[in-house]
């Protein structure tokens, strides 16, 4: 018996724990524990409950996954109606709203407690001796739905009321909702399961929420937001309405951050204002205001019409969706070419705007959905968000409703269009020339790692490209043409002018790898083209075995059109991939990119300007380092972080900037920074300056002494 009680007490104080917590995590956003500290208190709760089947009570933290499947809901009643709101839909409206209510307690101003409308789904909970003892649907407002197994799996809703002194008995109304981040995840995990995705949080939220098995209701991130009481036994409530949402928080219950108490028509004006611009912003979706007469005495004198308080109202915001016509499909081709689709609709007015166009994202998009030309489509407008287009309405489609095709060049500057196998974003591949990606390819073009164009910042490059002197690589050596344009200009001078023009001038004579890394070859950064550079040794063999390597590409591609893996092995064994850290992907945009006529024909401009470099003799000696990657974090008192790189690379190494599990070694020198913690946590390796350098002078392995924290 003794056993019995201390498990009992033991199962309380963690209950009791986990109430707490829950209610620090959901409502008050401060949680008090770790996740880990968390379920390691849940998991010893779960273990006692199994032990002693007796110990598990209605409102335990642990009944929260679920019970087998349901037949049916059963119709249970309300203890209290569940009223309607009347709606209005403009300022006339709440304005009308508001004089009924002065006249009928003939006051000259009313104060009101104003509350966001959430989109979801209503629940009523009774509550018995501060246990939750059933929920149920709104239904027809006087008798709904029993869901209390489903109910009891969402995780910020009390099992049992926070104080000391709950109501012998009370109902509590809110919404279950959806956050729309949540929404996006269930979304995206219901389509890899191959199941129909919801259509919009509202109604993931009632799915969810009526579910026959409540372990699937379990798998869903509900959440319940109070707003309101119903009948009440045993405790007496304050008459303010907005003091009664503060009850409803010190009961346990997640409350909207957002309500407030205004005055009269034009503090409910104004609420709603400031709501409609904050709306999207929110995670949960409201489609509206709520404003409720505040005090108490007021409502009781207002009383009810039909099944409706005279004393509150709806302000509705716009229509968010509407259906229209998908006419056409344009491409719009952004600042890294990234090509995305566009709507051309018939226009329709959607959330408080005329809507004509609306973003289809990308191919992978259009393909999900079935997209066609000519459909009837829903779109959807979130406050200032983007306008697109959640679904079709294929039973509305025409018979000559047309397929959305990826166009084959690019229609700002007619260059090809590659999409790397894999991934759901289509580009121009002109980037040297495109005058969508102008001003970032020409900022690239002359940044300090590349061509290190002093005095061709971004300010003078926006410019340049608005007068039209700038439209590829090879105007910038074309500038001393127009010297005395540029004297005369507001902010230039002689000095200033000739200083940029030397600049240009000085950065003709470069290197081979900074010239490939200049050139914005998608995928290729300074550590890629550098290796390019010194495994080619020139831009012609570079340019050659780009050539060759999609001739081999559209071979094997016909030989084994249906074996990637055998694919990847011929494409593997020579060339562009031959070189460390060139897997498929990037081997890709460096052949598509010299396979553009356009981009080679801004390379001979270059090059007919002037532009020059040395090329390099191929070292074939061996390198220790080759194939190993390198991180560095910290100072070292011998060397550099430039010094040390340069080190590393010399005996074919490779440095790079962050920690995973494909870093051989990380060098940690003084006053390191994550990394090391980082390398500690995935096994790697960790050398301190004494081991690095041995390692350098005799790079056949870390020596006896490094820090391997994979032993």
């Amino acid at each position: 018996m003794a056993a019995d009680r201390q498990a009992r007490a033991r199962a309380d104080e963690l209950a009791r724990m986990l109430r707490a917590h829950n209610r620090a995590y959901y409502q008050d956003d401060d949680p008090a524990v770790s996740d880990a500290e968390y379920d390691r208190l849940f998991r010893e709760l779960q273990a006692l409950e199994a032990e002693h089947p007796d110990l598990v009570g209605t409102d335990s933290p642990t009944q929260r996954v679920g019970a087998p499947p349901s037949e049916k809901f059963d119709a249970v009643d309300h203890a209290t109606p569940m009223l309607s709101l009347a709606n209005c839909f403009d300022d006339d409206e709440l304005a009308e709203f508001d004089r009924r209510a002065r006249e009928g307690v003939n006051a000259e101003a009313l104060t009101y407690c104003a509350e966001p409308k959430f989109d979801g789904t209503a629940l009523n909970l009774r509550y018995e001796a501060g246990v939750l003892q059933l929920a149920a649907t709104r239904g027809d407002g006087v008798t709904g739905e029993d869901i209390t197994a489903n109910a009891r799996t969402i995780r910020n809703l009390p099992l049992r009321l926070a104080g000391d002194a709950p109501p012998e008995f009370v109902e509590v109304r809110g919404e279950v909702v959806l956050a729309r981040s949540r929404f996006e995840a269930l979304n995206a995990r219901l389509s890899e399961d191959g199941q129909k995705p919801f259509v919009n949080p509202r109604n993931a939220a009632a799915g969810s929420l009526r579910q026959l098995d409540s372990r699937v209701t379990a798998t869903r991130p509900l959440a319940f937001m109070a707003y309101g009481i119903g009948r009440i036994d045993g405790a007496r409530l304050p008459g303010s309405l907005y003091a009664q949402i503060d009850r409803l928080a010190a009961w346990g219950f997640t409350v909207s951050e957002h309500v407030e108490r205004v005055e009269g028509l034009d503090g409910c004006k104004a609420y709603y204002a400031a709501m409609a611009e904050r709306r999207a912003g929110l995670d949960i979706e409201i489609d509206g205001c709520v404003f409720k007469v505040d005090a108490a005495d007021v409502r009781a004198e207002l009383g009810f019409v039909a099944r409706a308080p005279r004393w509150a109202i709806a302000r509705k915001f716009p229509a968010e969706e509407a259906t229209t016509r998908l006419n056409a499909v344009e491409f719009q081709v952004g600042r890294t070419g990234a090509l995305t689709p566009v709507a051309k609709l018939e226009p329709v007015f959607v959330g408080g705007v005329t809507v004509s166009n609306a973003s289809l994202h990308n191919m992978d998009e259009i393909a999900r959905k079935d997209v066609r030309v000519g459909d009837t489509v829903v779109v959807r407008r979130a406050g200032d968000v983007i306008p697109e287009i959640p679904r079709v309405l294929v039973d509305r489609r025409p018979a000559d409703a047309q397929p959305i095709t990826l166009p084959e060049a690019c229609p700002v500057c007619g260059s090809g269009i590659e999409r790397v196998e894999g991934e759901a974003i289509a580009r121009c591949s002109g980037g040297l020339v495109c005058a969508a990606q102008r001003r970032e390819a020409l900022k690239h073009f002359a940044s300090r790692r590349a061509l290190d164009i002093d005095g061709l910042g971004e300010r003078q490059i926006e410019q340049f490209v608005a007068e039209g002197l700038l439209a590829s690589p090879a105007d910038i050596f074309r500038l001393s043409e127009h010297r005395e344009d540029l004297v005369a200009r507001e902010g230039y001078g002689e000095k200033s002018v000739a200083n940029l023009l030397a600049s240009i001038e000085a950065s003709k004579q470069t290197t081979l790898e900074r010239f490939i890394f200049a050139l914005g070859i998608r995928e290729v950064g300074e550590t890629m083209a550098r290796d390019l550079a010194r495994h080619f040794g020139s831009l012609k063999a570079l340019q050659d075995e780009a050539t060759a390597y999609r001739q081999r590409l559209a071979r094997a591609a016909h030989s084994e059109p249906d074996n990637r893996a055998a694919r990847d092995r011929i494409m593997t064994a020579e060339g562009l991939q031959a070189v460390p850290g060139v897997g498929a992907r990037v081997a890709g945009c460096i052949a598509d990119f010299f396979a553009e006529p356009r981009n080679r024909e801004v390379i001979d401009a270059l090059i007919a300007a002037g532009v020059t470099w040395e090329t390099i003799a191929v070292d074939d000696a061996p390198r220790p380092l080759a194939g190993r990657t390198f991180v560095l974090t910290g100072s070292m008192a011998e060397l550099s972080r430039e010094a040390a790189s340069e080190r590393i690379e010399a005996l074919g190494g490779r440095v790079t900037s962050s920690v995973s599990k494909k870093t051989d070694y990380v060098v940690v020198g003084d006053a390191p920074g994550s990394k090391r913690d980082k390398a500690r946590k995935l096994g790697v390796t960790l050398l301190d300056e004494a081991a690095f350098t041995a390692l350098l002078e005799a790079p056949t392995g870390p020596p006896a002494d490094t820090e391997d924290t994979q032993s």
